[in-house]
Parts: C-alpha cells; structure tokens; sequence
C-alpha cells in the first residue's frame, strides 16, 4: 500500500485523536502516505480530506474529540452513496481505510469491504456497546467524567440531606452506569439489561434512610428512563425532596484518560498493520488486555455483554 485513509464517524470519544495520530504515525514509519478524511462518511462522499504527517499530528494525543470532525451520514446507507464514496477513495489513490467508530460506522466499512476495498475498523465509541472487545475507545474518560460529577453532586446532596438521580448516557447499554455508579458509590442503578422494579428502588431508599444515611444518589442510564421520570416517581411514593441532574454531552469531552490515550496508540498501530498485512473486513479490539482481531461480522453479530458480576457488586456495597 502507497496511501491510507483514516476517519472518524457517529459520536465522538475521547482517545480517537490518539488513534488518529497511531494510524498517521505507524503509516508513516512505514513509508505510507495518509489522508484524513474529515466529517467521516459524508467526506468520503464529498470528499474532504487533509494530509496528515508526523507535524499535524503531533499534538492531539491530549486532545478530546476528533481533529477530524465527525457525523452520520445518511446517504452513505444508500448504494449511490457508497459508489460516490468508493469512487472518491480510488479517484485519489487510496490503497486502504481506518474508521474510527461504533456500530454504524461498522457497518459502513463492512459495506465497503463487501466491495473490495480494504478496511479495518477501531471501536470509538463511550458507551462501550460494541462485541467482542472488553473497552472502546472513549468509555474510560467518559466513566471518569461521571465519577467527577457524581462526586460533586454527593457533596450537596450530603449538605442538603436529599436524593439525587444521576442521568447517564450508554443508548441501550448499561456500562457507564454501572462502572460509575459502584466507583462513585451510588445506592441505586437503573440499567437496560436488568429490569429494577421502582417499588425495589424505594424499598432500598427507605431502608437506607432507616438506618442513617443522609443522602442517595441513584444512577439510571438513559436507556431506562429519563431523570424526570425517576425522579417524580421517588418523590410520589417517599415524600422525600429529589434533585435531578442530566450530565448530557460533557461525559464525553475533556482530554482522554491514560487507558484511552494508549488504546488509541495500540488500536491505531495495529490496525495499519493489518491492512499492510493484506488483511482487511476486521475490528481492532482488546481482550484480557491483549490487542485482539475479529472479522466485521462477528463484531456485529450481538451485542456487547456488560460483565454482570459488577452489577451484582454495586448492589452488594451499597445496601
């Protein structure tokens, strides 16, 4: 290969700047040009790229988000769209492609490897909802993010003497919430993959406040519920005053953690050298924390499975 490609697609995540710069950097060290394509998929089609080098990509390993910009693309889905992309990436003599991405970018270069292009896939995305790799790319800064807040709101729910409900981000899957609810101490969390009946909430609410404690902070992961929900239902069945906090966006900015910033390096790295290697229709993971491979399609046969075994904890150390 004389030229790569690399982008970044659907919801940014912190350490996709240091993949970025792993793919640059392991591409270059071998001889290898690389263009970044910029606003992911939709660059591909209108093409909108940059040359990278060792220089432009020196200093973003400590930033969050995507010197590349990013967005989901709607006519990328369509067969049109995908031959305009196809044609771009063999119109200016791109030899392979690195996305940077979840489920659906996924399927964006799976859908160009069916037609013979090679591309290799890097999960970026915080809410850890992708199979077969334990960590993405983003969901360790994110958890971090949480803890920091949940830490803050702890502070005035103590002072005040109330419950808190804590909204998180994850779409259908439950890790952010349940990470940082049992780092952060929560006495409740309200996941996708387990069905917590409100009635068990408040039970444990009452239970707590019978034995002394002054405050409650219960996480619940937007795929469950929203805040307001929650927090309106607490309050209609305890009396008890209920503050709710919708942390949104800001979990997944700020600069990567040290895990996300050498996920990124590992995962960029080997993901150039598997499309030197003539391999390609492949997810960059890690497992038992090894750098691991998988085809697309096994990556996105079913879903992520959250080790329920930290669920169980979280419930265990904050009765």
């Amino acid at each position: 290969m004389k030229k790569i490609g690399v982008l970044t697609s659907g919801g940014d995540a912190p350490g996709m700047n240091a993949a970025v710069r792993a793919v640059a950097g392991r591409a270059i060290y071998n001889n290898v040009e690389v263009a970044g394509i910029r606003h992911g998929f939709k660059g591909l089609i209108n093409w909108d790229s940059i040359d990278l080098t060792m220089g432009s990509v020196g200093d973003i390993i400590q930033r969050g988000g995507t010197i590349l910009y990013t967005s989901r693309c709607e006519e990328f889905k369509t067969p049109e769209g995908i031959a305009k992309a196809l044609n771009n990436l063999r119109t200016h003599s791109i030899d392979g492609l690195v996305v940077i991405g979840g489920d659906g970018s996924f399927h964006g270069g799976l859908a160009l490897t069916k037609l013979g292009f090679p591309t290799v896939g890097i999960p970026g995305t915080i809410d850890n909802d992708i199979a077969y790799t334990d960590f993405t790319l983003g969901f360790d800064t994110a958890v971090n993010n949480v803890i920091s807040a949940i830490d803050k709101i702890r502070d005035t729910a103590t002072s005040h003497e109330r419950t808190f409900v804590v909204e998180v981000m994850g779409r259908e899957a439950g890790d952010i919430a349940v990470w940082s609810g049992l780092a952060g101490g929560a006495e409740s969390i309200l996941i996708p993959e387990v069905e917590t009946s409100m009635d068990e909430v408040v039970q444990r609410l009452v239970q707590g406040v019978d034995r002394g404690k002054k405050h409650t902070i219960i996480v619940v992961a937007e795929g469950v519920a929203q805040a307001d929900e929650i927090g309106n239902i607490i309050q209609a069945k305890t009396g008890f005053e209920t503050r709710l906090t919708v942390l949104g966006h800001i979990q997944r900015g700020g600069s990567p953690t040290a895990v996300d910033r050498l996920l990124g390096s590992q995962m960029g790295a080997k993901a150039v050298d598997l499309l030197l290697d003539g391999q390609a229709g492949m997810m960059v993971g890690i497992t038992n924390n090894q750098i691991s491979v998988v085809s697309f399609e096994q990556a996105l046969s079913k879903r992520h499975q959250m080790p329920m075994s930290i669920y169980e904890l979280a419930k265990t150390l904050s009765m």
